[in-house]
């Protein structure tokens, strides 16, 4: 494989291109000790010792760093780590590593998720944000299974936000609506809400 160009990111590192397409990046020092220059030529051999020597233990080293903070599902870690220029097999690799020793565990996150959020947020819009951080859809639907049901939710709500008396002005039931509403409630389901506990006739 051909050098085609070799494309500084910062001072010390550089993006470098077999073939016309990209390939990995490597630093100034790790260039000059496998002889990589534009216009050489990288045989199979020395990509396989590339990735074997530096890219597999870098990318893993850089997905535990990521991790350290927060937990992160599959799908984020697969997309920093390849927006870092990590090829695709050697990003794969690191995830599947990641996944043996459950450093990154999609199933667990989304219960954890479900578990602290269900009390305050509906099964849809927790089921978005899941889906928005890269779960897959049957992942999420299991997670949900474990929450809080959602009438109990809503009716949680109501107490916290009115101290324990339902508002009757229109005005002030329009709010309480619209704050159930923006946590991804039914209008239905509030409005049947409300009425058991005005049933109630709790003050």
């Amino acid at each position: 494989m051909r050098v085609t160009s070799i494309v500084p990111v910062d001072k010390r590192k550089s993006k470098v291109f077999l073939d016309e397409d990209f390939a990995f990046v490597l630093y100034g020092g790790e260039l000059r000790r496998y002889g990589i220059s534009e216009g050489g030529q990288v045989s199979e051999e020395l990509y396989r010792r590339i990735v074997e020597e530096v890219l597999n233990k870098r990318a893993r080293e850089r997905s535990l760093y990521l991790l350290q903070n927060s937990d992160k599902t599959e799908s984020q870690v697969r997309k920093k780590l390849l927006e870092e220029g990590f090829p695709a097999a050697v990003t794969e690799r690191t995830l599947e590593f990641l996944k043996h020793y459950r450093y990154v565990d999609d199933e667990s996150l989304a219960k954890r998720y479900v578990e602290s959020k269900s009390r305050v947020k509906s099964r849809r819009q927790m089921a978005w944000e899941l889906c928005r951080k890269g779960m897959d859809g049957e992942t999420v639907q299991e997670a949900l299974k474990e929450g809080v049901p959602e009438r109990e939710a809503i009716s949680r709500l109501i107490r916290q936000k009115t101290g324990g008396k339902i508002p009757q002005a229109q005005e002030e039931r329009r709010r309480l609506y619209g704050y159930l509403g923006r946590k991804g409630f039914s209008y239905e389901d509030i409005r049947s809400v409300l009425g058991d506990l005005e049933e109630e006739n709790w003050e």
